[in-house]
């Protein structure tokens, strides 16, 4: 089974955001990238079907240079090579049709990518990917069992689960729940090394103009003063909650 990870090149949750040219692009100054977490989750799967099926691991990548850290990071874990996309990651659009491409001339029995990025969190390039592919789509995946040309896979829903039997090629938009953070693996120095020695290979994008656009960016507003009522104060808890807070 050939598998393709699709990773995201985020920024580590504990950044301190900032944005340049009149809050129109996003200041990565400082700012320490990571793989993106639904991703990690789903390279980790993938781990699993290596070292009990047999599946070869392919990761890739859309972006510059500045994105192969995060894909030797990926290497260092247990993949067995790296694909970088050479273009600039603009719109969930152009980035599935990149994947696609890398999906398709690959012929992989399975690509799994993250339900969502933690940067934009638009949610959207897993099912762009399967429908470019002509695909089986499961999204919100939190559990994947492979048998052949055959797959099971669970996803959650609202109030619940829900357990899908599907066929290759498959295409999860996979979260938290397919493995757990405890099942995350931390490269060892073995790791390290001989992701030195894996091919990082760099292709030429296919033409695809962004479909959007981001106008300006712009920081939640700050948390206003805490307003603290008496235990026995009823009446003026619902005034405050009424009349200033306006949610009843």
């Amino acid at each position: 089974m050939k598998i393709l990870v699709c990773i995201s090149h985020v920024p580590d949750t504990t950044s301190k955001i900032n944005f340049t040219d009149g809050d129109t692009k996003f200041d990565t100054n400082g700012v320490q990238f990571v793989i993106n977490p639904n991703d990690e989750f789903g390279l980790t799967r993938a781990m699993w079907f290596k070292e009990k099926q047999g599946a070869t691991v392919s990761v890739v990548n859309v972006g510059g240079p500045e994105t192969e850290p995060t894909l030797r990071k990926a290497l260092a874990i247990g993949a067995d090579e790296a694909i970088r996309v050479d273009t600039a990651a603009t719109d969930a659009f152009s980035v599935a049709k990149q994947l696609a491409k890398v999906a398709k001339e690959g012929v992989y029995d399975l690509v799994i990518a993250g339900r969502e990025s933690i940067d934009y969190n638009g949610g959207m390039v897993p099912g762009m990917i399967a429908g470019l592919l002509d695909a089986n789509f499961v999204n919100n995946c939190i559990g994947l069992e492979v048998e052949g040309t055959s797959a099971k896979a669970t996803r959650e829903i609202d109030g619940g689960k829900e357990t899908v039997s599907t066929a290759l090629p498959l295409v999860i938009g996979g979260q938290k729940g397919l493995v757990e953070e405890s099942d995350l693996r931390i490269p060892n120095m073995r790791g390290i090394m001989m992701a030195r020695k894996k091919p990082l290979n760099v292709v030429g994008p296919v033409d695809a103009e962004a479909e959007t656009n981001s106008v300006s960016f712009e920081k939640p507003a700050p948390k206003g003063a805490v307003k603290l009522v008496e235990p026995d104060n009823l009446d003026e808890l619902v005034n405050l909650l009424h009349n200033e807070a306006k949610v009843i």
